[in-house]
């Protein structure tokens, strides 16, 4: 079974972000994507936009706190989720959203980054998922280590494979 979203959009407002009293945060996106259809009969071009809500939780919602804003363009990986409750009046409401599991920033640095923020590393660059290993440090030599004598040959016969 898969279960699987990949959105890219623009953010139509400012994200909702909280944090949890267990210190989870989590983030509430809504996204726009747009669709363009071309109607050969009236020979023109008509749009479709969708709007998507998308919750992200712990890293990705720091990220989204610090980054995104009303009309940032962003990556979204994630699986649909479908929630039900009842509201005031007793009436059972459901809503499905994006549970996302990896987002990239797109667009230009300013489309994004608040002015008073400083820009993550690689910002603007092909990014990595934020869920993904933290980049690595940068490269410092370090004195070469004595090496250890190299295992006899008979005991390289004793692996399980």
């Amino acid at each position: 079974m898969v279960n699987k979203v990949i959105l890219v959009g623009n953010v139509g407002m400012d994200p909702e972000v909280r944090t949890l009293e267990t210190g989870a945060k989590v983030a509430r996106v809504r996204l726009a994507t747009t669709e363009r259809l071309f109607d050969r009969q009236s020979n023109s071009t008509k749009e479709h936009t969708e709007w998507h809500t998308v919750t992200l939780w712990r890293g990705l919602a720091d990220v989204v706190d610090r980054f995104v804003r009303k009309g940032s363009q962003i990556y979204i990986e994630g699986r649909l989720r479908t929630r039900e409750w009842t509201d005031k009046d007793g009436n059972k409401r459901y809503t499905t959203e994006i549970l996302a599991d990896a987002m990239n920033l797109l667009g230009r640095r300013q489309d994004s980054a608040p002015a008073d923020s400083q820009p993550a590393a690689g910002y603007g660059a092909p990014q990595q998922p934020a869920y993904a290993q933290p980049a690595q440090p940068a490269y410092t030599p370090q004195p070469a280590a004595p090496q250890a004598p190299a295992q006899p040959a008979d005991e390289l016969d004793d692996l399980p494979f």
